[in-house]
């Protein structure tokens, strides 16, 4: 079967260098196409994109709390509605090659996220700024604020994301958020007690660090590595670790068509990373490590398909979101985000998703995720399940409308667990709706 695009080459050329151009292309190549600029990039390119999004959900009340409605019920990064519109993402980056051999890109975000939520308080940033050389065969070198080698959803381009809502594993497991790590903060049993005010904003997948990468071809396979040496910490949050951090990705892909943004391939990566982020005059172990699986085969063609499996395990520095805003009411640990820095707290999930292109255009999707937090920890342990049904339209390859309904639950495996129970019976389910609009 032929899955090649019928588009005239000057559109195509066109769509495919600025996709290879930022970080949102439809490829498994990411270190590739996140790492270095097109070979025909001038020396200076202007490209964003733009990610304006719609929530709804019932915003149903706990009652054993005084009738709160949870955090869970509303939506990110404020959580002061239900139902809200916003731009979850809004990026502009210039990107360009200085001469066949460096490469660079620098990218601010000015969404309504977690990256920009600083502090309680709305902060745009640098969320991309590196340089790549590719002087030396088989070692490229990139230096910078780096996503970091990790699992295939955390480096995955925005464009290719098939759902609104992050998956849980990641969202909760990988996403890392910073705090000021020289407040003496108050404990709740085993866990801090960090407000909102002593947030610095999520990461990202991004860390400042040096990475080797690079990737080889011998026929239809492809052998990718990346290792990194890097800080824990972000540009709004400096260094939060007086040690190290480590991440390394290894990753084989039979290539079955096409090139560049939108080949077809079967993958498979596993992958690894370590940091000792300091939190209270404190080193803490965190490890997370996982492996993962994707084929893609078809995209804007009809009966084109996809299917991604990831699994992820984590040691140490898990964190439970606070379970309600500020709220003089309630107690400090239901309002107050809960962090698990021992190395003996664990968490696991992982994400299975599929994709089918009904038409040229129309594509449906179907997602199960699952997250167990701090099995561990019996009085705190919680089970996100979440099947997730969508809808995408594809305008171009830069553009698309799509949308889904997010079926939630949360479980309280240990009893009695009152409090907990009492959140657990009222979660809603979502729905999220998004145009990608790329340029």
């Amino acid at each position: 079967m032929n899955f090649a695009h019928k588009y005239s080459r000057p559109a195509m050329a066109l769509a495919v260098a600025t996709l290879a151009a930022s970080p949102l292309a439809h490829a498994a190549n990411w270190f590739a196409l996140q790492g270095i600029s097109p070979p025909k990039a001038s020396h200076f390119g202007v490209s964003g994109f733009i990610e304006p999004s719609l929530y709804a959900q019932p915003g149903r009340k706990d009652r054993f709390e005084k009738n709160h409605v949870p955090n869970i019920n509303l939506i990110a990064p404020n959580f002061t509605h239900s139902t809200a519109v916003s731009i979850l993402r809004a990026r502009i980056m210039l990107r360009g090659n200085i001469n066949p051999d460096i490469s660079y890109l620098l990218g601010g975000e000015f969404g309504s996220n977690g990256i920009t939520k600083v502090r309680g308080a709305y902060q745009p940033g640098l969320i991309d700024g590196h340089v790549t050389f590719s002087y030396l065969p088989g070692a490229r070198i990139e230096v910078g604020l780096i996503r970091a080698p990790s699992a295939e959803g955390a480096l995955r381009g925005y464009m290719t994301y098939n759902f609104v809502l992050p998956s849980a594993v990641i969202g909760q497991l990988m996403q890392q958020t910073m705090y000021s790590s020289g407040v003496p903060y108050d404990k709740n049993i085993n866990a801090y007690l960090i407000s909102s005010q002593e947030s610095l904003g999520a990461n990202g997948f991004r860390y400042p660090g040096v990475m080797l990468f690079d990737w080889f071809r011998h026929g239809p396979w492809e052998f990718s590595y990346g290792a990194m040496v890097g800080l824990f910490g972000t540009v709004a949050a400096g260094n939060r670790s007086s040690s190290p951090l480590y991440a390394v990705r290894l990753q084989e892909s039979y290539i079955l068509g096409g090139k560049g943004a939108f080949r077809s391939d079967v993958q498979a990566g596993i992958w690894y990373q370590h940091a000792r982020p300091d939190l209270a005059g404190q080193g803490y172990s965190m490890t997370r490590y996982g492996v993962d699986v994707q084929y893609l085969q078809g995209y804007m063609h009809q009966w084109g398909r996809q299917f991604r499996f990831q699994y992820i395990r984590g040691s140490g520095w898990i964190t439970a979101a606070s379970a309600f805003s500020h709220a003089p009411d309630l107690p400090a640990p239901l309002t107050k985000t809960q962090l698990y820095p021992g190395g003996q707290n664990q968490a696991s999930g992982y994400m299975l998703e599929a994709g089918l292109f009904l038409t040229r255009h129309i594509e449906a999707d179907l997602r199960y995720d699952y997250y167990d937090r701090l099995p561990n920890n019996a009085a705190q342990q919680r089970i996100f399940k979440t099947w997730a049904v969508g809808l995408q339209y594809h305008f171009t390859p830069l553009t698309k409308i799509f949308g889904g309904y997010y079926f939630r639950t949360l479980g309280v495996p240990h009893q009695p667990n009152a409090a907990a129970n009492s959140i657990s019976s009222v979660v809603d389910n979502v729905f999220a709706m998004q145009a990608m609009i790329a340029f």
